[in-house]
């Protein structure tokens, strides 16, 4: 199994793959789409972690330029339904913090806002990964959990915005780096002040 590759960027070949060349061989790795926006110019030293995912007909590399990606990614895996290009699709469109946070407070509208995850699929996955996002080694920095009233007053002022007739992305963007420690109807006064100011 190969966990990381250390080599120089030979190419971009597709939307979420690239050529590492180390020691000569050329190594096909599909990546996320924050992990390809983050590489430099063709020639320039990259650095992944690796999933090895081996098939009947195939292995596939996946790189991911952090740890807890790849960490992320194999706890997708796990998840009942999800295979790598789900897998691959969640991630690019929501970082492990994000993801870690959508699971945390069961945000259902945070995980249909991806391509191919409709609410059966993420209803699945909010099951499946909270033991998985809650590991020990998951839960360091970013991963940690916020208190379980925290979470509630969160899930109740998303609710409640939703209600209002606002959608998931506008919640979400109304609602991030907004302080955990306060009430939902501060919740909801300052995220509503939020989505007014756009």
């Amino acid at each position: 199994m190969i966990g990381s590759l250390r080599g120089s960027l030979a190419a971009r070949t597709a939307a979420s793959e690239v050529i590492v060349e180390v020691g000569g061989i050329g190594y096909r790795v599909s990546v996320t789409t924050s992990t390809m926006s983050a590489l430099g110019a063709s020639g320039s030293e990259v650095f992944f972690h690796v999933h090895t995912h081996v098939r009947e007909d195939a292995i596939v590399l996946y790189g991911f330029a952090h740890d807890d990606e790849r960490r992320c990614f194999e706890a997708l895996l796990g998840a009942h339904g999800v295979g790598p290009a789900l897998a691959l699709a969640i991630l690019s469109a929501l970082s492990p913090a994000q993801l870690s946070t959508a699971v945390l407070e069961d945000d259902l509208d945070t995980l249909c806002s991806v391509p191919g995850v409709g609410r059966k699929t993420a209803a699945r996955l909010l099951i499946d990964l909270k033991s998985r996002l809650t590991l020990p080694d998951l839960s360091a920095t970013e991963f940690s959990a916020p208190a379980s009233g925290e979470r509630s007053a969160r899930g109740d002022a998303r609710a409640a915005l939703g209600e209002l007739g606002y959608g998931p992305e506008e919640i979400r963007a109304a609602l991030d780096g907004l302080r955990d420690d306060v009430g939902v109807e501060e919740l909801l006064r300052l995220a509503l002040r939020e989505l007014a100011s756009r």
